[in-house]
């Protein structure tokens, strides 16, 4: 408010400028349609005939006595309205409120049209003849009200509000077709800023039509697993789910939005997901869309980024630069088209893949604000990130969550997590992928019938692997692939056998034949994961004696280079692959050091020191990463390929090495391997704090801890998992935040089904969904109970749950809020609680049960005489669902807490649970908070609570109740919680 009135002057000097009122009617429009001033308000400013100073000073003067929130709007609404000369002047809050345009939300469409006024006058300014006529050929309007409207004192965005301010006063019928007529005068896949192309010179339509050429070219076919087969993105790209951090969904246009800001200040939205789980193909099919015009249309240029070839570039460059040689270079222009860049930054979108394979870890010491200056790529990239450097321009960034820390998480935006293929998904890419619907069909045949194999295929990156190896999976018997090194095992003998297809098939021996060329992609891929290199030049192959042969086998692709040094690069078809093959290295070659699979799975010190741990593997260490690449060597690299290591040494494929390396020497691997993980899983079973007195031994477990399972779980050997199973002795076993999906999940069955006791197992807040529950069953008979918050479950996986756990004598407690359950899925818990008669809690908060779901569950309570606990709060069960519920529960003697929080309940409900109350001899708390029960309802509760001393307490607050009645009932039943 003091800024307001420090710069009253210079802003009466500007909302004044040229004598045109349409900065002040443009910031009167905002504030009515945010409902910061009222109609009263808007005309006592706006008095037509009087000077624009004294409107201006009235404005002025009526911001300020709405107090400090109105002002703060009043300033964020002058900085957007005012061209950016006539604000230079000015200081705005550096926290200024966002003007995003609010979702429509309101029940009437002349409500609408107020909320959308500002968009209105912008959108009908150029049509209101077109409107007017519109609307007296439908009787909307009169002659009168035309003449009105379209005075020529106006200009056309005066005429336009005068348009909308007639139209508010004739009703709804007007202010709806008004919304139908804005609507279909827009010309398809055009934005405000995409128009703003209009105004620009012919250099940069140019330019952009060049872009749009390049993006396209790069994008249209699909450009991960080495562009094998050249298939085409619109073809074979399949979608993936995409989530917030609350699970809440996000659609691939919905990436880059201005909704669900964590920080309203910053411009960086991060897209994080796994190795594998379709990122960079993501952000291609979003190039892709917006070269066609279908997507990121508010966007008039785009420039993508590969972070692994900026990992090549070694020269300090501008922001320019980067830019033009990186992207796109103008054929003319160059300097009129970057100051267009620079004026309209919001017009301009970065992508950056891959941010985890940059050499370099996020930092933001090193300030850089000028675009013309010289700075290293990771400089420029950083202080694009960070908002240091170019601010306004959105940036999507991907990565793997490991590589994100706090010191990034702060300049974001919003982070949306890519979750992989949903079952749906899977069986859609395998029938694109597969042309012959036979073919296609066999294989979703046998993934159905291999539910670890399907849970990998979660992943888009095995889903491929397992869709290109059809054949050696349709023809594998009894050795069905089970674990991630069964896959990439496939794979490599599908491309072995590719290589030999005009001469004679491969045989048994195959790993032996091609020992030397595996030896020698091993070394290269060993070596670039040991210096975070993932573009290898025709002199890094040479020293890994990688020759045409080794080529041929189709593991490396030829890579668009951004060097000017060397033209001809390669990379690995994938970075799992480049990790699968650094694995193999590691088991066969005969140059790495003893210890090396022990500091592999020393993870803890290589937090801190990763590359002193693991450059010790290397026989030269001078092709050791120099001191100034602060992320040589990446976490969740050394974590890939310790886990392909596990499963290379396992017993079960030990066959394959027999006459490759010495036995001794796989032997005494296989055995460090065995206690690195046992005494990785000790460290953490001696991190468990003692129990609180009172309370149960619980044990948080990390990310490491979830690692170290899927490494036991690729040894597939189960005395190893018993063994490590047999130290952990803890009631409760939390796992939330870990990024469980199906394949953890599978792991974690694997391994938890051999623990000596039950245990209560927390998965909230993962991806666990239908697939991950299937996995989860072999060890359910050790879960006392299961938390399954925000998991993406549906009612298929409750089946498959139910099913199972009616069979499980330990199984007691289920917590399931926040999944996507309907009323099919109270007909399993119905079979269940009639079945189970020492089932506890049942909690089913926040999904989609209404009261013919209420109905079935019913059933199942009247004939369980366990459950002590039932919450359905956030559904949609009603009067009629709590009644029935009600009478279910009548004669229980052993349920103790009831939540119906938020289901739309009134007084008939409430009354019906009175007798609950009434005859309950164990019902000690019920929660109606949120409900619609009035005081009719109330007096029941109370009348049964008179009758039974044993209940604690009813909670109420939120009902349709006044605070006299509050006050006064209050003080009658103090067990009754307002």
């Amino acid at each position: 408010m003091e800024r307001l009135l420090k710069q009253r002057t210079e802003i009466l000097r500007a909302l004044c400028s040229g004598g045109s009122a349409e900065h002040l009617e443009s910031i009167l429009d905002i504030l009515l349609a945010q409902e910061e001033i009222t109609w009263e308000d808007y005309q006592n400013v706006q008095v037509t005939g009087r000077p624009l100073n004294s409107n201006a000073r009235n404005l002025l003067d009526l911001v300020y006595t709405k107090g400090a929130d109105t002002c703060e709007l009043f300033l964020a609404a002058l900085k957007q309205i005012l061209p950016k000369e006539q604000g230079a002047g000015l200081c705005f809050l550096e926290h200024s409120s966002t003007l995003d345009e609010l979702e429509v939300t309101q029940r009437t469409w002349t409500e609408t049209v107020l909320k959308r006024r500002p968009s209105l006058v912008w959108k009908l300014q150029g049509s209101v003849h077109d409107a007017v006529e519109a609307l007296v050929e439908s009787g909307h309007f009169s002659s009168a009200d035309a003449n009105e409207v379209l005075l020529p004192v106006y200009t056309p965005s005066q005429q336009a509000r005068r348009l909308l301010d007639h139209v508010g006063s004739k009703g709804e019928s007007a202010s709806k077709m008004l919304l139908q007529f804005s609507q279909q005068s827009e010309e398809p896949q055009t934005s405000p800023n995409q128009d703003k192309l209009t105004n620009t010179t012919e250099v940069l339509k140019r330019f952009k039509e060049k872009l749009s050429s390049s993006v396209s070219a790069e994008s249209c076919f699909l450009s991960t697993y080495g562009r094998t087969n050249h298939m085409p993105l619109e073809v074979i790209f399949t979608e993936v789910q995409l989530a917030l951090p609350d699970n809440k969904p996000v659609s691939l246009e919905e990436i880059v939005s201005p909704k669900d800001a964590v920080n309203g200040e910053a411009d960086t939205v991060l897209v994080s997901g796994v190795a594998g789980s379709g990122k960079s193909t993501l952000l291609q099919r979003l190039h892709l869309l917006w070269s066609q015009g279908s997507a990121l249309r508010d966007f008039l240029l785009v420039f993508p980024f590969s972070c692994r070839r900026l990992n090549s570039e070694l020269r300090e460059l501008s922001l320019q630069e980067l830019l033009f040689q990186h992207c796109c270079w103008p054929d003319r222009g160059q300097e009129e088209i970057f100051q267009f860049i620079l004026d309209h930054p919001q017009l301009i979108l970065f992508t950056f893949d891959g941010l985890d394979e940059l050499k370099q870890s996020f930092s933001d010491d090193q300030r850089l604000c000028c675009p013309t200056q010289r700075a290293p790529v990771h400089v420029l990239l950083f202080n694009l990130i960070q908002g240091s450097l170019m601010k306004g321009v959105w940036k999507v960034v991907t990565s793997r969550p490991d590589a994100v820390g706090p010191g990034l998480k702060q300049h974001l935006r919003r982070e949306v997590l890519l979750k992989g293929f949903s079952p749906a998904g899977i069986e859609s890419f395998v029938r694109q992928h597969h042309r012959d619907p036979t073919v296609a069909a066999k294989v979703l045949e046998s993934l159905q019938a291999n539910t670890a194999l399907l849970g990998l295929c979660h992943s888009p990156v095995l889903c491929w692997i397992v869709s290109q190896c059809h054949k050696e999976l349709l023809g594998c018997g009894e050795g069905r692939p089970q674990t991630l090194t069964d896959v990439y095992l496939m794979i490599l003998q599908h491309f072995f056998q590719h290589k030999h297809l005009l001469k004679n098939p491969i045989g048994a021996g195959w790993l032996q034949e091609h020992k030397e060329t595996v030896l020698h992609l091993g070394k290269l891929a060993f070596d670039g994961i040991s210096t975070s290199c993932y573009v290898f030049s025709s002199t890094d192959l040479e020293l890994c004696n990688v020759g045409e042969g080794e080529l041929l086998t189709g593991f490396l692709t030829q890579s668009r280079n951004v060097s000017q040094i060397d033209r001809k690069c390669y990379e690995f078809l994938h970075l799992t692959i480049q990790c699968f093959f650094a694995a193999l290295h590691i088991v066969l070659s005969p140059n790495v050091e003893r210890s090396a699979v022990t500091k592999l799975f020393d993870l803890w010190n290589m937090t801190e020191k990763s590359s002193t741990c693991f450059g010790l593997c290397l026989p030269d260490k001078q092709s050791w990463a120099t001191k100034n690449d602060r992320n040589a060597v990446e976490t969740p690299n050394l974590q890939i390929i310790a886990t392909f290591v596990s499963g290379l040494l396992s017993q079960r494929h030990k066959h394959l090495w027999l006459h490759c390396c010495p036995g001794a020497a796989l032997e005494q691997k296989g055995r460090q391997v065995v206690k690195s993980l046992s005494k990785g899983m000790q460290r953490h079973f001696r991190s468990i704090p003692k129990p609180v007195p009172g309370e149960k031994k619980s044990m948080h477990a990390l990310p490491h801890f979830v690692w170290l399972i899927k490494c036991i779980y690729e040894m597939q050997d189960s005395q190893i998992a018993k063994d490590a199973m047999s130290k952990l002795e803890v009631d409760h076993l939390k796992l939330t935040y870990c990024n469980i999906g199906p394949v953890e999940c599978t792991a974690l069955a694997f391994v938890l089904q051999h623990l000596k006791n039950p245990v209560g197992l927390n998965l909230d807040n993962n991806s666990v969904g239908d697939v991950g529950v299937e996995q989860l069953l072999p060890c359910l008979h050790i879960c006392s109970s299961l938390y399954l918050r925000n998991n993406n479950i549906t009612d298929e996986g409750i089946r498959k749950l139910t099913d199972k756990g009616v069979q499980c004598d330990s199984f007691q407690k289920i917590a399931l809020f926040n999944n996507r359950l309907t009323d099919a899925c109270t007909q399993h818990f119905s079979h269940l609680l009639k079945t189970k008669q020492n089932f506890l809690a049942l909690r089913l908060g926040n999904n989609n049960i209404t009261a013919d779901g209420a109905k079935l569950l019913a059933e199942g309570l009247k004939q369980n005489g366990s459950l002590m606990y039932l919450g359905l709060w956030g559904n949609r069960i009603g009067d009629e669902g709590a009644e029935v519920i009600a009478n279910a529960l009548e004669s229980s003697t052993s349920l103790v807490w009831l939540s119906l929080v938020g289901n739309g309940v009134g007084s008939t409900g409430a009354c019906a649970l009175s007798k609950v109350i009434r005859n309950s001899p164990s019902l000690e708390e019920l929660w109606l908070t949120d409900n619609c029960i009035t005081r009719t309802g109330v007096e029941s509760l109370i009348e049964a609570l008179e009758s039974n001393p044993r209940v604690k307490s009813v909670w109420l607050r939120g009902n349709e109740l006044s605070s006299e009645d509050v006050a006064e009932l209050n003080q009658r039943e103090p067990r009754l919680l307002f």
